[in-house]
């Protein structure tokens, strides 16, 4: 007979053996992107240079300056900047062995990438594997979640890949539903607020989720007069807030002092439309996408699940509609097939945004969705629910003797990769660093203005060239760049265009700014006449360094 150490021993054992082929995915899915941890990443888009600068920031500061995570070097004087767009606590986590190893931002953002991908394979392997007791069939299953064409088309949104919490908060309240405890009410909630620090997006698409699950399976499993649930589910809800409440404080203070807050209007332009279910990046789907092309339909966010998700996940949900009904304490495949078709049924309908009513009404009950921006979203979740329905299809061939079962397994997980795999992923090189910048490095922390100081509300992403560049020295930056843009902030970059002039000395008076640099390059053909003008202003700055592309000065007095 096994003792229980030995059995805790063995299922420790698969469950490392199973991250590791996780991982080893994530690095084939990603390819080449291991191979250059240091010098890869989505830098062409803006987006991705403010995730590469997001995490570095995160990464550092949680283990050198806590107490200052979210005064983030950009925006300055303004102060909470971090919470001007997604924090990426989760993902700085992530990321802190390769910033304190190698000091290098891009490979703390490419490993916390890696661990986005493997995890929710690995997280929604354990659910699948929970629901349908076949660990083989739920890690094919698994790949066709963890690898949907939606993480790859936002690449450049290390939050939007942090996706493993979403699986994991399900599979907890599976088991608190099957034993309602006080410890399982706590993990549920731990499990959230890690989702939510992994990406606000997530983490209230798993709250409702979790929410609606706990109406349905107590009305399901007749659990509206046990106490012992409602303990464990409340144990849950105040765990996950006392969790999350003191990284959200920032935020609510800049909705309060800065006015940000997303409207209808917002939700309506990044809403999902028929065609959007149709758009996908990977090789095998091109067809798919000429055809939507070819009948004029204006795709927007990629949310198609992809074949083999679509056809198991609608054979499953028929399958458990139609299996019979069961006492058992697991609820069995009809309580999985109405939870998660239901579930994916009401993320389709929000997805459409305000015109479709449902996310309207999500709007105005819950104050959360005055911080989102994007119903398209919601199609994770479509993918989810239809993932997890093809688990109960594909536990079927546990039937099979076990050789034939491994088998036909593994031949579903290697057609899912064939489906939807983007190799060789796109990546571009990392952003070479002025070499000024290493005399920066030495200088007393003090404000610094980059040069050009792009001006014009379309152009303002391109400050995060400066961004990605200042992990090199982390000195407080006037640029800046995301979600939320300070209204001092563009009436400033509108002077600050016309740099050198005595306007723009005058306001980087008023912001106390010690260094400044001018990147010759960036200015293209009027790099001369940038030198001309910078003539009268010399005697006013030192020169700290200086190559063919870029300039660094410290101000010694003003104008």
């Amino acid at each position: 007979m096994e003792r229980p150490a030995d059995t805790i021993a063995r299922r420790a054992r698969r469950a490392i053996g199973v991250f590791a082929l996780a991982v080893a995915l994530a690095v084939l899915m990603t390819w080449p992107l291991a191979s250059g941890l240091g010098r890869l990443g989505r830098t062409t888009t803006m987006d991705g240079l403010y995730s590469i600068w997001n995490v570095g920031w995160v990464a550092r500061t949680l283990v050198s300056h806590p107490g200052a995570l979210f005064e983030a070097n950009i925006f300055y004087p303004h102060h909470n900047t971090l919470a001007f767009s997604e924090s990426n606590i989760g993902a700085g986590v992530v990321g802190i062995p390769a910033w304190w190893l190698t000091g290098n931002a891009y490979a703390a953002h490419n490993s916390a990438l890696l661990f986005g991908f493997a995890s929710t394979l690995f997280g929604t392997w354990l659910l699948l594997r929970h629901l349908t007791g076949d660990s083989v069939g739920a890690f094919a299953a698994a790949i066709m979640f963890a690898f949907c064409p939606y993480f790859f088309s936002h690449s450049a949104h290390i939050q939007l890949l942090m996706a493993g919490g979403i699986p994991l908060a399900m599979l907890a309240l599976h088991r608190l539903v099957d034993r309602p405890t006080p410890a399982r009410g706590v993990v549920l909630g731990l499990i959230l607020a890690g989702q939510a620090l992994s990406c606000a997006y997530y983490g209230i698409f798993a709250g409702l989720m979790v929410g609606y699950g706990v109406l349905l399976l107590a009305a399901m499993r007749r659990a509206w007069r046990d106490p012992r649930y409602w303990i464990a589910i409340a144990l849950a809800a105040v765990t996950a807030i006392l969790c999350v409440l003191p990284f959200f404080l920032p935020y609510l203070e800049i909705q309060r002092d800065e006015g940000f807050r997303r409207s209808l209007d917002d939700a309506l332009r990044y809403s999902a439309t028929p065609a959007s279910y149709l758009a996908t990046p990977a090789h095998a789907h091109h067809w798919i996408l000429l055809l939507a092309r070819r009948l004029g339909w204006h795709t927007g966010e990629v949310l198609f699940p992809g074949l083999l998700a679509l056809t198991c996940g609608i054979a499953g949900l028929i399958l458990g509609l139609r299996a019979p009904r069961t006492n058992r304490t697991d609820g069995g495949d009809r309580e999985t097939a109405v939870l998660y078709g239901s579930l994916g049924a009401l993320a389709l309908w929000a997805s459409f945004g305000p015109p479709a009513i449902l996310y309207t009404v999500l709007f105005r009950a819950i104050p959360l969705f005055t911080f989102l921006r994007a119903p398209s979203r919601f199609g994770l979740v479509v993918a989810f629910a239809l993932v997890v329905l093809a688990s109960l299809a594909l536990k079927r061939l546990a039937r099979l003797p076990a050789r034939q079962h491994w088998v036909a397994a593994a031949a579903i997980g290697i057609a899912a990769v064939a489906e939807l795999n983007v190799l060789p992923f796109p990546w571009e090189r990392a952003l070479p660093v002025p070499n000024s910048y290493a005399a920066l490095a030495r200088m007393p922390r003090a404000p610094m203005a980059e040069f050009p100081f792009y001006g014009e509300r379309v152009a303002f992403p391109l400050h995060a060239q400066y961004m990605v560049w200042s992990t090199t020295h982390w000195m407080p930056l006037l640029n800046g760049y995301s979600d939320h843009i300070p209204q001092d902030f563009r009436e400033a970059a509108f002077v600050l265009d016309s740099f050198p002039s005595n306007d723009t000395f005058a306001v980087l008076q008023r912001r106390r700014v010690r260094y400044i640099g001018v990147h010759w390059d960036m200015f293209g053909p009027r790099a001369e006449e940038i030198r001309t003008r910078l003539q009268p202003f010399m005697p006013y700055l030192r020169l700290l360094a200086s190559d063919a592309n870029m300039s660094l000065y410290e101000i010694m007095a003003f104008p």
